[in-house]
């Protein structure tokens, strides 16, 4: 790589670990918003979803966006937004405000985070990307993993002070951006030669470009992220009443779970895609994170659960950077258009697994991870069906 490129990665992963940062503030000041504001948890539950949802509506769109005007306007825009949106939070004590500042944070994480895997998939080459989407997972792990500890930190000198610090930070960054990255023009865009048999890369909105390999990828971002906001957001309460942790239990796994997911994603990635290749880590993943999740349900003792939950964490956090290397590798043009659609679809996971989940807590215990596990065992089943990446480029003249 060159020190251009190296210095632009650097970028893109402080950008994303900021947002993602700033996405997971809220966590620890949620309970005092509810209390203090007098707000009921559908209020609060509201508030979140407005998060996902503003993702979900415009990922596809702004990643077409960042293939027509570049990616540097759009991440610059991005941060700016995520500053506008955090300091809206810290100013008000009225939902209505708190819920255009989620929708804006929403839009800002759309604007970055695909965009950011996007411009990092422009200048790598194959052998290098996996090593790169392994460190922006990392930092998109990191920031949602480290932001309740330190919005909990920060909270104690005042709820607001959280929102203020990511609000300068937000400015920091989208300054240093705007100054250091270089323009789309001036960055080496990697392009490689093709095979002399290859066909041209179909459009994204054409029907060629749609081939099983595509839809089964696109599928699986989607069922890892329902999966893991499934198995994730009924966690504590799920093991508080069946195997009675204690908040200092739920502590320890969450920690090491952290600590676990910035080795496995910072140091091991590449690693296991260069030995084994992204369709085996995928099928393994998918594995072990279904015979664990049933795993958990069968279990007896406080140490089987820990154990299986890590392993669960763990695959989860192989499991999307795998696929995401594997969609980059479909098409050389329009990464801004593919990871758009690929943090659209991380959204409605995002959405619907909580919401599914909790319903089903309050028919049978059990349930929740039974259903995920489901899923999660069709997945691996059809990870059989991928090809390899040079085969996902669809023919042209099939238009």
């Amino acid at each position: 790589m060159t020190t251009k490129t190296k210095r632009a990665i650097f970028i893109l992963i402080f950008s994303e670990f900021l947002v993602c940062l700033g996405i997971s503030l809220i966590i620890p000041v949620m309970p005092f918003l509810k209390t203090e504001l007098h707000l009921s948890a559908t209020d609060m539950g509201v508030m979140n979803a407005l998060f996902a949802f503003a993702q979900f509506v415009a990922s596809p769109l702004i990643g077409r966006m960042s293939d027509k005007i570049g990616r540097k306007p759009v991440l610059t825009a991005g941060l700016l937004l995520f500053m506008v949106s955090e300091a809206l939070f810290a100013l008000t004590n009225y939902l209505w405000v708190f819920d255009i500042s989620r929708l804006i944070g929403g839009l800002s994480a759309a604007m970055v985070v695909p965009t950011a895997m996007a411009l990092a998939s422009d200048i790598t080459t194959k052998r290098q990307r996996a090593k790169v989407i392994g460190w922006l997972s990392a930092a998109f792990s990191g920031g949602l993993i480290l932001g309740p500890g330190i919005g909990g930190i920060l909270a104690g000198i005042s709820y607001k002070t959280p929102f203020w610090v990511a609000a300068t930070l937000g400015l920091i960054s989208a300054v240093v951006l705007i100054s250091l990255l270089p323009n789309d023009v001036e960055t080496n865009r990697v392009v490689e030669e093709p095979a002399a048999d290859a066909q041209p890369s179909a459009h994204p909105m054409t029907r060629a470009f749609w081939t099983v390999p595509i839809i089964i990828l696109f599928t699986m971002i989607l069922v890892s992220s329902f999966g893991l906001q499934g198995f994730e957001s009924i966690y504590s309460i799920y093991v508080n009443e069946v195997f009675n942790f204690s908040l200092s239990n739920i502590a320890v796994v969450l920690t090491l779970n952290g600590l676990i997911s910035l080795f496995l994603q910072v140091a091991m990635f590449d690693t296991l895609v260069s030995k084994f290749g992204e369709r085996r880590v995928i099928r393994i993943c998918f594995f072990l994170a279904a015979a664990c999740t049933i795993w958990i349900t069968q279990a007896h003792t406080k140490i089987e659960v820990m154990v299986a939950t890590l392993v669960i964490f763990s695959a989860f956090d192989l499991l999307r950077p795998a696929i995401t290397t594997l969609l980059t590798k479909a098409s050389e043009s329009d990464q801004g258009l593919i990871n758009g659609l690929n943090m659209s679809l991380t959204s409605i996971g995002n959405i619907v697994g909580p919401i599914m989940s909790g319903m089903l807590l309050d028919w049978n215990t059990h349930s929740p991870y039974l259903v995920v596990s489901g899923f999660l065992i069709v997945s691996y089943l059809m990870a059989f069906m991928l090809k390899r990446p040079d085969s996902f480029r669809p023919n042209q003249a099939s238009n």
